[in-house]
Parts: C-alpha cells; sequence; structure tokens
C-alpha cells in the first residue's frame, strides 16, 4: 500500500459517527441535521429538463477530458458576468467533477516531493481536503494562524518567511468554510507578492461564491488578480461549483480557471486520471451557468434562514451573521469549558439536533487549535426545520447554562 496513506487523519464526518456511538437520542424530537454542508434545496427544474434532454445521445461515446467548447465558453461568459475578468476557454478553463476532486487533484500536479521540505499551505480551520491533498502529494501541511476578531479568517502575515520559501502551493478559501470570513483585496495583494517571490501556486477555493448576504458579492481570486493588473493569471487557479450555487451536488459539476500553463499540465494529468465529464452532466452545467434567477432564490432562501436563525441563537450562543456560505460558526456556552466535542454530543443525545465540532475541522497549532470551542451549523435545511433546530439548541443552552462541564 502507499505509505503515504497511513498520514491521513480520519474524516470530520467520520469523527462525528464515533463520538455520536452508542448514544440513543431522545425518541420526543424528530432528526434534525445540521452537521453535513450538503444543499437540500430542490434542484430546478430546468436543469433536470437539460440533463434529460440529452440522454437519447449524451451516453453513447466517451466524453473528452476537456470538456465541451460549449461547456468551457459557458464556463468562460459566467466568470465574465460575475467577476468582470476575461479567459480563453480553450486553454484557461477546465471542467472538473465538482471541486473536491480538483482540489485534490490539482496538489497532485503542482507538488513536487523531490524537493526539500515540499510544503503547502492552508487556513486553520480548512476543509481536510486540502490536508489529504497535500499528505497524498508528498507535502506536509503549514496550518495558518486565524484571527478570531476577523471571524477567524487566516493570518497569512503570521506565516515565517522560511515557511514561504519552500511552499509549493497555497490553498484559499473565501467565502471560507467553516468560518464564512472573505479575503479582502490586499491580502490577495499580498499573497500574490509573495508568490512572484517564492513561486507558489495559488488556489482559490470559491464554492461558497453565491451565497452571501450583505453588500457586494465576495470577491473572487481571478477578479482580485485583474484589478492587481494580473491579467495573465499567474500561478493562479480559481476552482469552483454548481453544487452550492445550483443545488446540484449529486451532478458533480465544477471548473477551474486560470494560469494557462498550469491548465495544460492539469489537463495532462486529469487525461491519465479518467474525470471526464458525462456529456449529460455537461448539458445540464451549460443550462446552470448560463442562469442567475435561481442562484438569486437560492441566496433568497439562505437569507431568510440566517435572519431567523441568528437572533434565536445570540442570545445563548457566540455568534454572528458570516460574510457569505451557508454556515454558521458558532462559539459553545462558557458552561461547556472549551469542549464543543461533549457539546455536540450531548445536544444530539438530549434534543437529537446535530452539528460538528469545531475542533474536528482544524489541527492544533502551537499548542491551540482554533475551532475548539465552536460548532459549525450548516444552515442547509428547510426554513421551518432550521428555525426549530435552532430552538432547541437555544433550550439545550440554557438547560445547561448553569450545569458544570468538565
Amino acid at each position: 500500500m502507499n505509505p503515504l496513506l497511513a498520514r491521513l487523519q480520519p474524516y470530520p464526518f467520520e469523527r462525528l459517527r464515533q463520538l455520536f456511538a452508542g448514544v440513543t437520542p431522545d425518541a420526543g424530537h424528530r432528526p434534525l441535521s445540521l452537521g453535513i454542508g450538503e444543499p437540500k434545496h430542490p434542484t430546478p427544474a430546468f436543469i433536470q429538463q437539460a440533463l434529460a434532454d440529452d440522454l437519447p445521445t449524451g451516453l453513447s461515446g466517451y466524453p473528452p477530458t476537456a470538456g465541451s467548447p460549449e461547456l468551457r465558453t459557458a464556463c468562460a461568459g459566467w466568470l465574465q458576468r460575475r467577476y468582470g475578468v476575461t479567459v480563453d476557454a480553450a486553454t484557461q478553463v477546465l471542467p472538473v467533477l465538482g471541486s473536491r476532486e480538483a482540489l485534490f487533484a490539482l496538489a497532485q500536479v503542482v507538488v513536487d516531493p523531490t524537493r526539500p521540505q515540499a510544503t503547502v499551505v492552508c487556513p486553520n480551520p480548512f476543509y481536510q481536503i486540502y490536508e489529504g491533498a497535500a499528505l497524498l502529494a508528498g507535502a506536509t501541511p503549514y496550518y495558518v494562524a486565524s484571527d478570531p476578531a476577523r471571524n477567524f479568517a487566516p493570518r497569512w502575515d503570521q506565516v515565517p518567511a522560511d515557511v514561504w520559501a519552500r511552499t509549493q502551493l497555497v490553498y484559499v478559501c473565501s467565502p471560507g468554510n467553516p468560518t464564512g470570513a472573505v479575503m479582502p483585496l490586499d491580502e490577495w495583494r499580498m499573497l500574490f507578492e509573495l508568490s512572484d517571490r517564492h513561486g507558489f501556486v495559488i488556489a482559490s477555493d470559491e464554492c461558497y461564491s453565491e451565497i452571501y448576504f450583505q453588500g457586494e458579492p465576495p470577491l473572487g481570486g481571478l477578479e482580485a488578480a485583474a484589478k492587481l493588473g494580473r491579467a495573465d493569471f499567474r500561478n493562479l487557479v480559481m476552482l469552483t461549483s454548481l453544487s452550492k450555487r445550483s443545488n446540484v451536488p449529486g451532478m458533480r459539476s465544477g471548473f477551474v480557471a486560470g494560469d494557462a500553463a498550469i491548465m495544460k499540465q492539469f489537463l495532462l494529468y486529469r487525461t491519465y486520471h479518467g474525470s471526464a465529464m458525462s456529456p449529460v452532466v455537461q448539458a445540464a452545467s451549460i443550462a446552470a451557468w448560463g442562469d442567475e434567477a435561481h442562484v438569486e432564490d437560492n441566496r433568497r432562501q439562505y437569507r431568510e434562514k440566517f435572519a431567523a436563525v441568528t437572533p434565536l441563537l445570540a442570545p445563548v450562543m457566540d455568534v454572528r451573521l458570516p460574510d457569505a456560505s451557508f454556515y454558521l460558526w458558532a462559539g459553545v456556552p462558557a458552561a461547556w469549558n472549551g469542549d464543543d466535542a461533549a457539546f455536540a454530543r450531548a445536544l444530539y443525545a438530549q434534543y437529537n439536533v446535530t452539528v460538528l465540532p469545531g475542533s474536528y475541522l482544524a489541527r492544533d497549532a502551537d499548542g491551540v487549535n482554533p475551532g475548539q470551542g465552536r460548532v459549525r451549523m450548516a444552515l442547509v435545511a428547510t426554513l421551518d426545520e432550521c428555525v426549530e433546530a435552532a430552538r432547541r439548541i437555544s433550550d439545550f443552552c440554557r438547560q445547561s447554562h448553569a450545569l458544570p462541564h468538565r
């Protein structure tokens, strides 16, 4: 077996399953899950129809790894409308089977494990694919300190110079998972300058970019580069997905765009990787990227849920409206002494509500786990279900406020 597999840590949801082992939740409450960030809004009918319409011919041949010219053009057109950036659909865009597999595969392309102390830099807390991709590429992850005052956004300015010198890949997640923080232009400028100095690639994970509630739409990586005069997008790729934007997680459809030289090597890798998108999914994806009305309605539904849930939780937990994404990154009450796992387990047992311990989404750095004492709540269920879950959590917090917890 590949010895690098032994370096992988259990996935957060496996740890959650182990945490709940042996627990029988109160049968008087129907189960409500805020644990997994899986979109639950109905898939728009026009996307389903586009997929069905292509079935008679779409399954009769092998799809090209590069995708159809029509799909790449649709993706490039969306980038122009959304961010005001121009990319060459033929050389700077590749369809992928959702952003998750592309985030993993990109590290296998970019990282040279023969270089001394190959390093991949990622946020902390973070999406665990970054860590796994780095480890299986033969690199060592470096976890960036986070700033609680800025909703746990990464403190790129605190990464030591010697770490930057050996870095080959940086994962940026903006809007962030699990915190919802959006990276401002000044921080993009800093990363671009560091990339020019040290030669590392920046992978900008933007799968939550269309779920926002306040102010302007979140700034994207390619958009930041264009604003700063980097129209060639050197050493930069962005990754996005239809899963959250269009409520089609089962389609596994997204795309990667950016530096043409990286795209060329990424296409070569993917040719051998066997990750071509089904033509019927391509047809549905073209329809989805071409429509914004369903995205606006999707955003409205999330806005309503955050507006209803946040006031219910604010009196009993440290919660704030995120810049974007569909997560609440909530601090557990002081009575729990920062034990987010015990909080999640007791909440599940007593009220049949699932939340994800924040410490499962972070790593110890300098003796501190930045996720400790927090839980991630994914507001993906219906409005009524999210409100009911928030009320149960509020009751649970009030009930346990005066109780001692280890």
